[in-house]
């Protein structure tokens, strides 16, 4: 994960050297998961969620986004409206650390040379993540830790976003994450010797959704928009 730290800001450094207009903020929110474990709400958030982020704007309509979120995520099955998830009365914790780049997409033109009107756009965001969290395993129904690892995920992201300050700008956002994997709530160990502790369904992966504020400081040139 150091490793990851060290990209995401060589990124950074890279960018504003060459870049226009820059954004660098933070995020701050909550986490929920979707799996095998406790509530099967989309967006119920019940752990804080942090995070840094930096966005290089190409035009009034989309920016390169690099973001770095860290949250624990958490399932009880005492929380779920299904009967059968009550009766088991599993539950976990896991550490999620993300790194994330992709391309954000504005609905409407926000273009920051015009200083002086406040702009408003919603934004879709999409591309890739890596992230780290704890193999898990349940026996005699108590979560306990096998390994650390890691694993891609894809990023669907859906906000709104609006200019507050002369350089400050404040959104909102849902952001799913599709796993490649279906154990972060120890329900589909990888560890051979584990085999026999499988529970729930073995054919759908895990996701994990980040919702939340971010607030971004926008500096450097102003770009012109036009035609290279």
């Amino acid at each position: 994960m150091k490793n990851i730290l060290v990209l995401f800001f060589c990124l950074i450094s890279q960018n504003i050297l060459t870049a226009q207009i820059h954004e660098i903020g933070v995020f701050l929110g909550g986490s929920n998961f979707i799996g095998d474990v406790g509530k099967t709400n989309y967006v119920t958030p019940n752990e804080p969620a942090i995070g840094i982020l930096y966005k290089w704007n190409r035009s009034p309509r989309h920016s390169y986004r690099f973001s770095f979120m860290q949250s624990t995520i958490s399932g009880n099955d005492l929380d779920s409206e299904v009967p059968g998830r009550v009766q088991r009365g599993y539950k976990f914790k896991n550490d999620i650390k993300e790194f994330s780049a992709g391309l954000e997409f504005d609905f409407f033109d926000f273009n920051l040379h015009e200083l002086l009107k406040k702009k408003i756009t919603p934004y879709v965001f999409s591309g890739v993540s890596y992230f780290a969290y704890d193999e898990l395993f349940v026996v005699n129904g108590e979560t306990k830790k096998d390994y650390t690892a890691s694993s891609f995920a894809i990023p669907m992201i859906v906000g709104v976003k609006g200019t507050i300050l002369e350089n400050f700008i404040l959104g909102f956002e849902v952001g799913a994450r599709y796993t490649f994997t279906d154990n972060l709530d120890g329900s589909l160990p990888k560890n051979q010797n584990l085999e026999s502790l499988k529970f729930g369904n073995i054919n759908s992966k895990d996701w994990y959704v980040f919702t939340g504020f971010t607030l971004t400081y926008t500096f450097g040139e102003k770009p012109c928009y036009c035609a290279d």
